[in-house]
């Protein structure tokens, strides 16, 4: 196996190179790969230099196929949030507004709500804390922290 990497590296990397447009990283990596398939095939690799060449650029360039045809079929990635709405640090009207509009939806949650989500958001208390501090089992205050959330978010579509 040393024999054949010390032989053929080289040349296997030079046609990477050209089949990868020049991406250096991408070709490393696919002659890695071409390298660790002939050590698990070495019995298939022929022994004859040349011939050994042929079946190492053929592994090298089935893999480079197999790439493009991998990035081909993956789906185009879409980014569905638009975070340019929210506000930069230096924004003071804009973190005002934001204050004001969360103020207004916790005001619209009942008060074991607003207790739950202050102390497990606001003190930052963990829920077997707060269960411990409110007497309550701690999937109970998973359910209610999630239900208390889903309200909050409820109330600050509305406003």
């Amino acid at each position: 196996m040393t024999a054949l990497h010390a032989d053929h590296a080289a040349a296997l990397l030079r046609v990477l190179l050209v089949l990868t447009h020049g991406q250096r990283q991408t070709a490393e990596d696919l002659l890695q790969e071409t390298m660790l398939r002939a050590w698990r095939h070495l019995d298939a690799v022929p022994t004859e230099t040349d011939a050994a060449r042929r079946w190492l650029l053929t592994v090298a360039r089935r893999l480079v196929i197999d790439g493009v045809r991998l990035r081909l079929n993956r789906p185009a990635e879409v980014h569905l949030l638009d975070m340019t709405w929210i506000p930069a640090d230096d924004d003071t009207t804009g973190t005002a507004l934001a204050s004001h509009t969360i103020r207004q939806a916790l005001g619209r949650l009942s008060p074991a709500q607003r207790r739950l989500l202050r102390e497990v958001y606001l003190v930052g208390r963990s829920q077997q804390e707060v269960a411990g501090r409110l007497g309550m089992p701690v999937g109970t205050v998973k359910s209610r922290t999630h239900h208390a959330l889903c309200a909050l978010r409820t109330s600050l579509k509305a406003a």
